[in-house]
Formats: C-alpha cells, sequence, structure tokens
C-alpha cells in the first residue's frame, strides 16, 4: 500500500510539472496585436504592440496572472535559456492586472531584483483575462506562446510553474528557431 501511494504521489509531482490547460492561440495563428505598457526593458515607459515591434523575430511570450516565488524561478530560468538559444530571441513578460499603477511601480523592482537579460516587463492592464483575441484561458496562472514572424509556434498553460517547466518551453523554442 506504501509503494501505491509513493507511486501516486509521483505521478502528481510529475503531471503537474506539465502545462496544464490549452492556452494561447492555436499553432499555427497569427497573433492579434498585444499592447502593453512596457515597464522596463528599451521601451520602458512607452505604450506598444510588441508583436508589431517583434517582427519577424523569435518572441516567447509570458501572461501572467499570479507571480509568486515559483514563477519568478520558471522566468529567471526561461530568460537565460532563450538568450541562449537566439541572439534576437526575446522573452516578453506580460503582468494581467486590475491595478496598473501598482504594477508599474512594481515591475521595475522585479526586475532590479532578478536582472533579466532578454526579458522586458509589461502590463496590460484593466482586465486580468488579458487581450481578447489571445485566447487566455482563466485556469492558467502563466500562459506561455512560442512565437516567430508573428505565428504562434507552441503554447503551454500552466495551473502550477516552476523552473522544471522551462525544457519543454526551451524545445519548442529551439524548434521555432530552425523554422
Amino acid at each position: 500500500m506504501r509503494y501505491l501511494f509513493a507511486l501516486v504521489a509521483l505521478f502528481g509531482l510529475v503531471a503537474g510539472s506539465q502545462a496544464d490547460v490549452p492556452s494561447g492561440p492555436a499553432v499555427g495563428k497569427k497573433l492579434a496585436a498585444l499592447r502593453v505598457f512596457a515597464a522596463t526593458g528599451p521601451q520602458a515607459g512607452k505604450e506598444l504592440d510588441y508583436v508589431a515591434d517583434r517582427g519577424e523575430r523569435l518572441t516567447v511570450y509570458v501572461f501572467i496572472r499570479e507571480w509568486d516565488r515559483p514563477a519568478a524561478r520558471f522566468l529567471k530560468t526561461l530568460d537565460a535559456a532563450v538568450h541562449e538559444e537566439s541572439a534576437q530571441g526575446q522573452v516578453v513578460a506580460t503582468w494581467l492586472t486590475e491595478d496598473a499603477e501598482k504594477t508599474k511601480a512594481y515591475l521595475p523592482l522585479v526586475q532590479q531584483s532578478l536582472k533579466f537579460e532578454a526579458t522586458p516587463l509589461t502590463l496590460f492592464p484593466g482586465d486580468r483575462n488579458g487581450p481578447n483575441d489571445w485566447d487566455l484561458n482563466p485556469s492558467a496562472r502563466v500562459t506561455v506562446v512560442v512565437a516567430r514572424g508573428g505565428t504562434a509556434r507552441a503554447r503551454f498553460g500552466f495551473g502550477s510553474i516552476n523552473e522544471t517547466d522551462v525544457p519543454q518551453v526551451r524545445e519548442a523554442v529551439r524548434k521555432a528557431v530552425k523554422e
């Protein structure tokens, strides 16, 4: 009986590390505009459409509903992985928030603490559901969309997340770089 319990617990840990729910634009779909406020990065202080800004270059869009230490470890590890896989690659991390002013003040502190290399921190103000045309699942705490050429190449929706989820996203980044 103990072995069965241990096996079930181990299966739960492994299953929890995979993408949990479908979230984000379908693979092959052209991305809709992503108008956000850039709190950090080269465009800091501006509102812009990151899909248009990134053009053909590899971009990993990360939509964050809930921010905690495991999500921070995931984002920091993903930042390093994307930076290693593609010199032109970038992660665009977007907080889905109802309190834009508080988030605008908070995100530079996150950058100062975690020191991202390839990740501007942005916010989508006023709606925790995110942009209408991005098909974000409200059950996903974090949604990741790997894109190149303005088209979704892979998508992941996580109910729980940490740095052990980066390898599957990194593999999608590698494939997108080769396409």
